[in-house]
């Protein structure tokens, strides 16, 4: 019966490293020998670097080892980080940390390592780097770039555009700003702000009130909207009045290009009746108050259990040593990434400029 037994051991294991692809039996990944072999593959590739950060160990996914002659044929599969030790350094990875701003998916790799008793020599070793590349939007000085519907950088141009509008339109009545869609600046030899918005009618005959005022307010009863793109090239500090190309066509705007907008809250507000003159540049205002910090304080403990941070898409594979021959292993050192900082719109953005590289240049060099 024992011996029965251990044939069906034996066949269950042959079994599991067809499953893997590896030839061989399977053996425990927290097997000393494991790690050895498992080091010497990494110290391998690392030696090949010549430029970045060197790789240094995550976890063992799979081993299996086979014999042939005196030495033993481990042949490995495993997950790598970058490290913040530089290509080319004398520093082992082992006394390497996590890039904090590395990518969350670790790199994938596999080896076979033939060892002894005393030595191990890596025959093969490659680690998939090619995916590791993450793109990056480079600047592109005088392209557009979208803006916030938030900004009140669309305070102008906006006013602008509705003023044209109720001067040049047949419509018996003035319409009011109802939602704004995309909206892109460009640096030319100014700002051209490109926009998209929709309009509503008003209670205002033209025959009574020249200019939108404090008067008009949506008519609820003759509801009627108009949807513009419209063109405005703004250039204050030229004493130029801004210049409006606007296109409409009934309708609203199509619920797909509508951004949503804190309740109250208007690029018009407190100008909507004042188009700002060529000598008198808009002042800024904030944005209303939400009232989310009393909110905040008033939250309740389920609030608090609600905004736990969702764990990270590394979690399943980092508990390790559950899987059978404690496959995989259990990471080599904990990886506490660097969440991006949130980027930041309209007047903060021109608020805190980043100054340029030595040599280099800005949107501002495009002004003429």
């Amino acid at each position: 019966m024992r011996s029965g037994a251990g044939l069906c051991v034996l066949g269950l294991l042959c079994l599991h490293s067809s499953v893997y692809g590896l030839p061989g039996v399977l053996i425990f990944c927290d097997d000393p020998s494991v790690d050895r072999a498992v080091s010497s593959a990494v110290n391998k590739f690392n030696e090949r670097l010549s430029t970045g950060h060197n790789l240094a160990l995550f976890q063992i996914l799979s081993a299996s080892k086979s014999e042939n002659g005196s030495d033993s044929v481990y042949s490995l599969q495993f997950t790598t980080r970058r490290s913040d030790c530089l290509a080319g350094s004398n520093k082992p990875w082992t006394v390497c940390n996590y890039l904090p701003n590395g990518r969350e998916k670790p790199i994938s790799c596999n080896a076979t390592v033939y060892m002894t008793e005393t030595e191990a020599h890596t025959r093969q070793v490659d680690c998939l780097l090619d995916d590791y590349i993450v793109p990056e939007k480079s600047i592109c000085l005088g392209c557009p770039t979208e803006i916030d519907e938030n900004s009140e950088d669309l305070r102008v141009p906006l006013s602008v555009s509705i003023s044209k509008y109720n001067s040049i339109s047949d419509s018996t009545h003035l319409f009011t700003l109802h939602s704004v869609g995309r909206s892109t600046r460009q640096v030319i030899a100014g700002f051209r702000f490109k926009l998209s918005f929709d309009m509503r009618r008003t209670t205002c005959p033209k025959s009574e009130h020249k200019d939108l005022n404090e008067l008009c307010v949506p008519d609820s009863e003759n509801v009627e909207f108009i949807n513009c793109n419209s063109t405005v090239d703004v250039a204050p500090w030229r004493f130029e009045v801004p210049q409006a190309n606007i296109q409409c066509e009934q309708g609203a705007l199509p619920t797909m290009f509508i951004r949503r907008r804190p309740p109250g809250w208007s690029p018009l507000r407190n100008i909507l009746f004042e188009v700002p003159s060529i000598t008198s540049p808009p002042t800024t205002t904030s944005p209303p108050s939400t009232g989310k910090a009393s909110a905040n304080e008033e939250s309740s403990e389920e609030d608090t259990t609600a905004s736990k941070p969702p764990s990270s898409p590394d979690m399943g594979a980092e508990a390790g040593n559950d899987g059978p021959f404690h496959c995989p292993s259990n990471p080599w050192k904990p990886f506490n990434p660097i969440p991006p900082a949130a980027p930041t719109h309209g007047l903060a953005e021109e608020a805190s400029p980043q100054p340029p590289a030595e040599g280099g240049f800005s949107d501002t060099d495009l002004l003429g």
